[in-house]
């Protein structure tokens, strides 16, 4: 027993240590996968700065913000005459964005205003002075893979994108304006715009809720025509209940100073009870009401969607 003692002491002497693993540590979702930056923001930003800069005050903080964002942009030379004129107040909205190899992109912004303004010829022989609208691509790298957004130099004026071509209509049933559909989207609508919401509910399918705009009600309501993208929604009869269809509703609503609005409405119906109900306002604020359950699906005509 007494040997046992100089013998344990040896041993635990010439073991080797115990190695103590220690866990990796956590890879948070933040950490390994960042958000992809929106370059339109940034080109933007971009454009309305070049805009108001001046080569002749490189100091100032709008040549500074212009740096920032590319800092190998050149500002516009002004003509002297130009010193202390207003502000530009341009306006720039990204049209469109696409993604080059290697991380780049170039974005489209429209710019309203800016101090450039043209006379258009009207019909009564007095020219009409309009803002001119112009078009600028803006290039840069970032954002993809949540990298900083930097723009690789001056924008460069182009034309005007190229429209798109207008799809086929998907509403080609015209819906007589004494059927069914008709009426009970001229009731909707009239209270949607005209009545800030009061009494929406009696046309919405159970559970839905709709919020109507409230800081520009209209005085008077017109339902110019609508149409449907089933047959069945444009008869005088109301089908089976749980038929759902889609409408599009044109609508010209007058405010209380006298202007007239087109609108145009998007909306899913359903039939239940022998009448139309909304049970989706496109666009629209729609939420179940509380405490409602959500409707049960009901059968679709006319295909998926």
């Amino acid at each position: 027993m007494l040997a046992a003692g100089p013998l344990a002491l040896a041993v635990s002497l010439t073991a080797p240590a115990a190695t103590v693993a220690k866990a990796a540590p956590a890879t948070h979702a933040s950490e390994s996968v960042r958000p992809p930056a929106d370059p339109g923001g940034a080109a933007e930003m971009f454009v309305e700065l070049w805009l108001r800069a001046d080569a002749a005050a490189p100091d100032s903080g709008v040549a500074a913000a212009v740096r920032a964002l590319a800092p190998e942009a050149e500002l516009p030379k002004r003509p002297r005459s130009e010193a202390g004129a207003p502000v530009s107040t341009a306006r720039a909205v990204t049209v469109r964005t696409s993604w080059g190899p290697g991380g780049g992109w170039t974005t489209v912004v429209a710019v309203l205003g800016g101090g450039r303004d043209q006379a258009v010829p009207t019909a009564s022989g007095n020219p009409v002075v309009v803002p001119l609208v112009r078009y600028f691509a803006v290039s840069g790298a970032g954002g993809k893979d949540g990298d900083p957004v930097t723009v690789s130099g001056s924008p460069a004026e182009i034309a005007a994108p190229d429209a798109g071509a207008v799809p086929d209509s998907e509403f080609t049933h015209p819906v007589a304006s004494s059927g069914a559909l008709a009426t009970s989207l001229r009731e909707f609508v009239r209270a949607y715009l005209g009545g800030q919401g009061a009494g929406l509910e009696r046309y919405l399918s159970p559970g839905l809720q709709v919020s109507a705009p409230k800081l520009a009600p209209y005085t008077r309501v017109d339902i110019e025509d609508v149409a449907a993208d089933v047959e069945v929604a444009a008869g005088g009869a109301v089908p089976a209940d749980g038929v759902k269809a889609r409408a599009r509703v044109r609508v010209s609503g007058e405010d209380r100073a006298g202007v007239r609005w087109p609108l145009a409405y998007r909306l899913e119906v359903t039939a239940r009870a022998g009448r139309w109900e909304v049970s989706t306002l496109e666009a629209g604020v729609t939420a179940p009401s509380a405490g409602s359950a959500s409707p049960a699906p009901a059968a679709v005509v006319g295909g998926a969607r």
